[in-house]
């Protein structure tokens, strides 16, 4: 008879914990794995693949006008939010169907309902206790919202998918990627938005340089950022509309069909157990793992963004494909996360890797900085007044490649082949040999030649 009812126990089907189970799986450990809503986790259900069809639709607006630049005639064109939600909807729904069927395929138990840790080695799921050598909490994050007065009446990312309509006018709070990503798709679908952030500058952690210039694409686009502003207070009118009271430049109130709160994610851990198993958190929740994904707890593991760290979807897939490894691999595995890629799907995007200039500065004391703003080609006939930012950090003593930045269209594909350049030590002069390719957005990566060299003081 079996100590344990599974070698391993899931909890979330999110990407890193379907990831980690796939995987065990593979290795002929009994596993299981509980979720409590709907497979796929944030990801694909209310994050990176909604998110991402929402861009697409945003950018038909400016492809149609854009059209007329070069030669075509395209009537006045119309949009139905309603068809747009049903057809994500239908996406959301089947590639949901797939993470199980792939979950069933690789002879993983898929369980539905909510887990909740009760020792080391138990879990109860619907009332019952279910035991396991190993327990792997992947339940993602969930958004914060702060206790202002009238916050009931903004809705987070997890709703604004699911939206009846599309406001015709929006307040987005918050400065990070969700916020700017909402900001450029709800614009883009003909929203009035205004965006406010309590901070000196979005994207905070972001390059300095690649931050200013996303707000002024945006502000282009007509979107309103109020910097150094925020929220006091949110009050329901009669018509259905909310007031908003603001501290900043905004001194009157400002009246909106719908506040969107995109302040931040915190650890999705409350009501787990994982306090009452002794499993140590930070500050803000997360659960406290070592490059392993261990906790405190032996048999008790973490991998995504239920730790707090890293919050992108491939990294708690290679978080979750280590920890199964390292438990019933032939050896253990951590996750090399040193040089991570980033996207933010703003309009215009971003893509980086590396660090910023002022990461750069405070490890290596002098760099190099190559940088170019250009009109991309698309737009000399197009007729839009927008630019494009690209930006190379170098060390000046190893001349080694420390960042790469760069908004723009088509950044992100662009970004992820240099990321593999720079993780493996690309040096300015590897950039300098290689032969561009023209005409291209991309060969600005390759005929930087004027620098600016900065030292820390």
């Amino acid at each position: 008879m079996a100590l344990f009812d599974y070698q391993l126990f899931v909890i979330g089907g999110g990407s890193g914990g379907v990831r980690a189970a796939r995987i065990a799986a593979g290795y002929g450990a009994r596993v299981g794995i509980a979720e409590s809503y709907r497979y796929g986790g944030t990801c694909v259900i209310r994050g990176c693949v909604p998110k991402k069809l929402l861009v697409y639709a945003a950018h038909f607006a400016e492809d149609f006008t854009d059209a007329q630049g070069f030669g075509w005639t395209v009537p006045p064109a119309q949009f139905s939010w309603s068809s747009l939600i049903e057809a994500k909807d239908k996406e959301i729904s089947r590639l949901s169907s797939i993470y199980e069927k792939n979950l069933v395929g690789s002879k993983v138990d898929v369980l539905h309902g909510a887990a909740h840790l009760v020792d080391a080695h138990t879990v109860t799921l619907n009332g019952k206790p279910i035991s396991a050598k190993h327990i792997l909490v992947a339940t993602g994050g969930t958004p914060f919202v702060p206790p202002i007065p009238g916050i009931e009446h903004a809705i987070t990312s997890n709703e604004v998918f699911d939206l009846q309509q599309l406001p015709k006018s929006v307040l987005i709070v918050g400065g990070g990627y969700i916020a700017v990503e909402f900001a450029g798709i709800l614009n883009g679908l003909g929203a009035q938005v205004t965006l406010c952030y309590r901070g000196e500058q979005v994207l905070r952690g972001f390059d300095d340089d690649v931050r200013a210039h996303l707000v002024e694409e945006m502000e282009k686009k007509g979107i309103t950022v109020l910097l150094q502003s925020d929220v006091v207070r949110l009050d329901k009118l009669s018509d259905a509309s909310v007031s908003v009271a603001l501290t900043g430049v905004q001194t009157s109130p400002l009246v909106v069909d719908a506040v969107l709160y995109a302040t931040g994610r915190v650890p999705n851990t409350q009501g787990l157990g994982l306090v009452e198993a002794g499993v140590a958190l930070d500050e803000e929740g997360g659960v406290i793992v070592d490059a392993f994904g261990h906790t405190n707890i032996k048999s008790i593991h973490a991998v995504g963004d239920v730790t707090n760290r890293i919050a992108l979807t491939p990294v708690a897939i290679r978080e979750g494909a280590a920890l199964a490894n390292t438990l019933f691999g032939p050896t253990p595995v951590s996750a090399d996360l040193t040089t991570v890629p980033s996207a933010v799907f703003s309009q215009p995007p971003i893509g980086t890797v590396g660090l910023t200039e002022a990461q750069a500065l405070a490890s290596y004391g002098e760099i190099d900085i190559y940088s170019s703003k250009f009109r991309n080609m698309r737009h000399t006939l197009s007729g839009r007044d927008e630019r494009t930012l690209i930006k190379l950090i170098v060390d000046s003593a190893s001349q080694r490649v420390l960042g790469a930045h760069m908004v723009g269209s088509d950044s992100p594909e662009i970004i992820q082949g240099l990321a593999i350049a720079i993780r493996m030590g690309v040096t300015k002069a590897d950039f300098d040999a290689t032969v561009a390719l023209h005409p291209s957005a991309a060969e600005e990566f390759v005929t930087l030649r004027e620098k600016v060299t900065r030292r820390r003081m």
